[in-house]
């Protein structure tokens, strides 16, 4: 015991030095600002299964974890569209969605954002066109941005998000 304790006193405390931080917790704090400065509030997301396989529906829950942290950001995802600005829709729209779907939006208040999430929301996926599906989000809804992938990852729809806050400047309020 002693011996290590020596050993400590002459080499003192090595340790690495801090990691740099990752790109994706940078992005936090600029959407954090930006969010702020466009809306004046804190961003409201409504999220929709118009008919995923739950891939994209994972990586939209890591997105809240601890190591994005959208809540401490005061990003919050909400239950009622009323109370929403960003629509985010994930999976190919099922025929049996699309009226549950188009009311969503239109419950929405202006301004509208929509975001389709995964390569099922912005292509149809390997579902496409059929019977049962309308394919992508946007044969049904006016989509401001799509993230692909199958599943993205959270960083890329935290980008997805970013990018539909800033594209519409136009019918966004300016800030109080």
């Amino acid at each position: 015991m002693h011996k290590i304790l020596r050993r400590i006193a002459r080499v003192g405390i090595v340790s690495e030095p801090a990691p740099a931080p990752a790109p994706a917790l940078r992005l936090l704090a600029a959407l954090d600002a930006l969010i702020l400065q466009r809306l004046g509030r804190a961003l409201a997301i409504r999220h929709v299964d118009a008919g995923s396989c739950n891939g994209c529906e994972l990586e939209i829950h890591a997105v809240g974890n601890p190591y994005y942290n959208l809540e401490g950001l005061g990003i919050k995802f909400v239950a009622s569209p009323r109370h929403a600005d960003l629509l985010l829709v994930t999976g190919p729209v099922a025929r049996n969605m699309e009226q549950a779907l188009r009311r969503t939006y239109e419950a929405m208040p202006a301004p509208k954002l929509v975001v389709a999430v995964g390569d099922c929301g912005c292509t149809g996926g390997i579902f496409g066109e059929s019977y049962a599906s309308l394919g992508r989000v946007s044969n049904v809804l006016p989509v401001d941005v799509a993230v692909p992938g199958c599943p993205p990852r959270p960083a890329e729809i935290l980008q997805a998000i970013v990018t539909a806050v800033t594209a519409d400047r136009r019918s966004l309020p300016a800030s109080p």
